[in-house]
């Protein structure tokens, strides 16, 4: 099993939270945690209420009661491996490596307030999602970041 190449990674990330207009100049940290769907499913169901897996779930505390300082994690992004791996061998557009990059900047639009509720959030979102990942498909291989498509069960901190 090949983990996500790790420098490569944090630029991404980095750079999907400037472009989701996060405050990615302050220290904080973003964890990101890759699961499989059994996982995910139990996360689902404990922390959203749904039943069944999901492709990320998002857990942002930049808007917390208490003042965040650097070195503390502002957001933590439950990513489901197992499905991205089903949805890059569906999708005729996509594959592991693009599936796993669009979950972290879903999950960073979230963080910055986008939201995907109701249909007009929805395509709002889906069109910074589109925005936010052709530029970084300009700057960076998501296949040179996620080099197969095996199940990666490692927590990153940002």
């Amino acid at each position: 099993m090949q983990p996500p190449r790790r420098t490569q990674l944090k630029k991404l990330i980095l750079r999907a939270a400037e472009l989701s207009r996060l405050p990615v100049e302050q220290e904080l940290l973003i964890n990101i945690t890759f699961v499989g769907d059994r996982t995910m499913a139990a996360y689902n169901q404990d922390y959203v209420g749904h039943e069944g897996t999901t492709d990320v779930i998002t857990f942002c505390y930049l808007e917390g009661d208490e003042p965040l300082l650097p070195g503390d994690v502002a957001i933590d992004l439950m990513i489901c491996a197992d499905f991205a791996i089903r949805e890059g061998a569906e999708r005729k557009d996509s594959c592991y490596a693009r599936e796993l990059a669009l979950y972290i900047v879903h999950g960073l639009l979230h963080s910055a307030g986008e939201d995907d509720l109701d249909p007009v959030s929805r395509k709002r979102m889906r069109r910074r999602e589109r925005e936010v990942m052709k530029k970084l498909e300009q700057e960076m291989d998501f296949s040179g970041i996620f080099p197969d498509n095996k199940k990666i069960k490692r927590s990153i901190d940002i």
